[in-house]
């Protein structure tokens, strides 16, 4: 399988060359030639196969003969050793839980899978990469957990100073050895443009061999389309009702990812994409109109994203028609009132969420309201990465999981850094 740049499809690489890339030279974003599509007896087989049993059936589709299909197995297996369990919150809800990995979030799972593909590459081809990678929180812990004592490769991860969660914080600055960790004064939209001016940096990107871990490598896409499948095969025996995934939404890599899953053939009748005050795709879908603006902070802060990258892609899939794109996605946006209410009602149902996944069962039974459809929301993180806002709005003491504890006990080792990329590359020269 190749890869072209949404700006030049004309010019393909490999899987490998654009793990390594990260981001194209031209400025777009990788996509595959082709989204290839699973047989029929897949997708009748697909209610007994395990996770790890899809993951490397749809992995082998993206990567071909790259990794030995042996090594890959192991890899892929290795990368989902958790469990998405999904869990009926009442009548045609359900909550598909991707929190159960390491880092207590979904970027686990693509996180885990790019360090393992590039700790491949590195076996094979020894060349040093640096990953840079900005993050509005999860991300951070994610791909500092995945990459950790990976041979060959340092980790930088930017983040927007005071604008994560302390359990967020300490995941990603306690680690030491090759996770280094920079606090930016600003929002997580200074952190993802100083990553993408380093991208188009080509001194910086030769001498440091520059590859990204955000959702806008591929790598981290590919992996996070397994779990659409399992959760739609998990349903197929309980509804007969069309299935709709309600994707609480920042950056948009995991809607993607799930639009990838629908084209590889999987019956996803749409996508609900629930975000917060930061509604630039929904007011694209109201008006036609994509306007980047200056994110606004809020309580689910991974999705405080004001200039989604992988609307990029999103908006080439549809062939930059809105109309197309209003077919497949439904968007709708949130205030933190609405949002605690949503975690209250759901502590009603006998269901703790994070803020993340509360939006996400907002813009699914809103969805609902219309439509005679069985809805899964994703549910993100654990609610224990979010304590400062589940705790005082639910009344409730929520238990510490033993892999957090270990993170608490330790000191935040972090540089600090301005906005302005002249700063910001001279630090990571120097690291």
């Amino acid at each position: 399988m190749n890869y072209f740049s949404t700006n030049n499809p004309s010019q393909k690489i490999s899987f490998q060359e654009a793990v390594r890339k990260g981001l194209p030279e031209d400025n777009g974003l990788f996509l595959p030639e082709e989204i290839p599509v699973l047989p029929d007896a897949f997708f009748n087989n697909l209610p007994n196969l395990s996770l790890q049993e899809i993951g490397f059936e749809v992995a082998k589709l993206f990567i071909g003969n790259e990794i030995p299909e042996n090594e890959l197995k192991t890899l892929v297996y290795e990368v989902l050793s958790f469990e998405t369990p999904v869990v009926k919150v009442e009548e045609d809800v359900y909550s598909l839980e991707l929190y159960h990995g390491p880092t207590l979030a979904f970027k686990d799972v693509g996180a885990r899978f790019m360090a393992r593909c590039l700790s491949y590459f590195n076996r094979v081809k020894k060349e040093e990469v640096t990953v840079l990678a900005a993050t509005s929180g999860d991300t951070g812990s994610a791909v500092a957990n995945g990459f950790l004592g990976v041979e060959g490769v340092q980790v930088v991860l930017l983040y927007p100073k005071g604008k994560v969660s302390p359990f967020q914080e300490k995941q990603m600055t306690t680690l030491g050895k090759n996770i280094k960790a920079i606090e930016i004064e600003g929002n997580f939209d200074d952190c993802q443009h100083l990553v993408k001016k380093a991208f188009l940096d080509k001194d910086l990107n030769q001498e440091l061999g520059l590859t990204s871990a955000n959702s806008i490598n591929i790598a981290r896409l590919i992996p996070q389309t397994f779990y659409y499948f399992y959760a739609y095969g998990q349903l197929q025996k309980s509804t007969n009702k069309p299935i709709v995934f309600s994707v609480p939404s920042g950056n948009y890599g995991n809607l993607t990812a799930g639009y990838f899953a629908q084209q590889m053939g999987a019956p996803i009748h749409h996508f609900v994409a629930s975000t917060n005050a930061n509604d630039i795709v929904p007011n694209y879908l109201a008006t036609g109109v994509f306007t980047p603006k200056p994110s606004v902070q809020t309580i689910s802060n991974a999705m405080d994203v004001g200039n989604p990258s992988n609307f990029t892609r999103l908006n080439y899939l549809f062939g930059k028609s809105q109309n197309k794109f209003k077919a497949a996605v439904s968007g709708y946006t949130y205030t933190d009132k609405e949002t605690k209410v949503s975690l209250k009602h759901l502590q009603q149902l006998g269901y703790t969420a994070d803020p993340h996944g509360a939006v996400g069962y907002l813009g699914l039974k809103e969805y609902q309201k219309g439509h005679e459809v069985t809805g899964v929301f994703l549910e993100t993180a654990h609610p224990i990465k979010f304590k400062e806002v589940v705790e005082p709005t639910l009344g409730i003491k929520l238990e510490i999981p033993d892999s957090l504890k270990v993170f608490l006990e330790k000191e935040k080792e972090a540089l600090s850094c301005s906005a302005n990329y002249e700063d910001f590359k001279n630090i990571i020269q120097h690291l």
